[in-house]
């Protein structure tokens, strides 16, 4: 990834700068299918983004993003 970009900087670019963003700097943590959708999660920075896509003709059904808040515990 060139840079890393926060939660909030990211959802303020427009969606499509957002879908170009995370399918060309996102890395692909899972994906799965159902009936006629494809859903892929991306990690990109701190954050997640799942998009579903419809398989017959690979374009975006929905998008979403997750704002990371995991916090591993600190041992004493």
């Amino acid at each position: 990834m060139d840079t890393e970009i926060s939660y909030f900087d990211f959802k303020n670019l427009s969606p499509q700068d957002q879908c170009q963003l995370v399918t060309t700097q996102g890395q692909i943590i899972n994906e799965s299918s159902k009936n006629d959708l494809r859903f892929v999660i991306y990690k990109l920075g701190s954050f997640l983004v799942e998009i579903t896509y419809i398989q017959q003709n690979n374009k975006l059904a929905s998008f979403n993003v997750y704002q990371n808040t995991y916090a591993p515990s600190q041992s004493a």
